[in-house]
């Protein structure tokens, strides 16, 4: 089984790019790195966390593409990716080179986590009616994978419509990098899942068991296999127990929460993880 973590990085976190090196060298398989364009000070919807205020790191967080570009350059092995992006709220001719670009420097190591979103008020500011997010997030992959894939490339849908057109870089695999999907389980998540993406990644992990064969009906209604979707429990906090669960599902990566803070908060919690996971079978 495999280990990542993920941290809010934020102008007042350890450096992304020094956060990566280091849990290279602990061996660590995975950094992913979380977006918010901005934070409305409206507060109209409530932390996804269930408590009254949203924490400080929310409307702090580092673009994360410039910040995993940061530890390609200092990194050799450990995957990088977004977990998760924003992807409605970016327009995707530019993402989509802006991702070929890391993908390159990067050496084929980005993995593209992405959501729907849950802030109504960060949606709106981009023109986007909630209910549309789903649609457009679908719209933007798509659209993503025709220019990272064809020479020439369009598409026309109806929230993003291109002519035949050049674009590159191209990401180093010719179907782009791995796209993995964030959210809870239902029957939207997993068709989408299943006719776009090439994983999930349920926040917290819980109820993955009860959810496999409902994920593995939204692939097979989609002619995929649903064998070769990666499953990574995102954000978890590690104990033996739970590792064991999850390596009895057949599930090869997990992604451990690491709490925001500086290099000396920081290095601690890497260290403590290193043991517990060096421990597990």
């Amino acid at each position: 089984m495999h280990f990542g973590i993920t941290m809010f990085a934020t102008d007042a976190t350890m450096d992304p790019s020094e956060l990566a090196r280091e849990a290279e060298a602990r061996g660590f398989h995975s950094l992913y790195l979380p977006e918010h364009t901005h934070i409305p000070t409206s507060r109209r919807t409530k932390p996804p966390t269930g408590g009254e205020v949203l924490a400080e790191e929310y409307k702090r967080t580092l673009d994360p593409l410039i910040a995993l570009s940061a530890a390609a350059a200092v990194t050799d092995t450990i995957l990088l990716g977004t977990g998760i992006s924003v992807v409605a709220q970016r327009e995707p001719i530019v993402t989509a080179k802006a991702i070929a670009t890391l993908d390159r420097i990067a050496g084929g190591r980005f993995v593209f986590g992405i959501g729907f979103g849950w802030n109504a008020d960060e949606i709106e500011h981009h023109g986007i009616a909630m209910p549309d997010r789903r649609d457009i997030v679908r719209e933007h992959i798509l659209a993503m994978r025709a220019l990272w894939r064809d020479d020439v490339a369009e598409y026309h849908g109806e929230f993003v419509d291109f002519s035949p057109s050049w674009s590159w870089p191209k990401p180093t695999s010719p179907t782009g990098p791995p796209v993995l999907i964030g959210g809870a389980a239902g029957p939207k998540l997993f068709a989408h899942i299943a006719e776009y993406a090439d994983g999930w990644i349920p926040i917290g992990g819980a109820g993955i068991r009860a959810a496999l064969d409902d994920l593995r009906r939204a692939c097979d209604a989609h002619d995929r296999d649903a064998d070769t979707l990666r499953i990574v429990p995102f954000g978890t906090v590690p104990d033996p127990g739970k590792l064991e669960y999850y390596a009895s599902l057949g599930i090869r990566e997990i992604v451990l929460r690491v709490e925001g803070g500086t290099r000396d908060q920081v290095l601690p919690i890497l260290d403590e993880y290193q043991q517990l996971i060096g421990a597990n079978p």
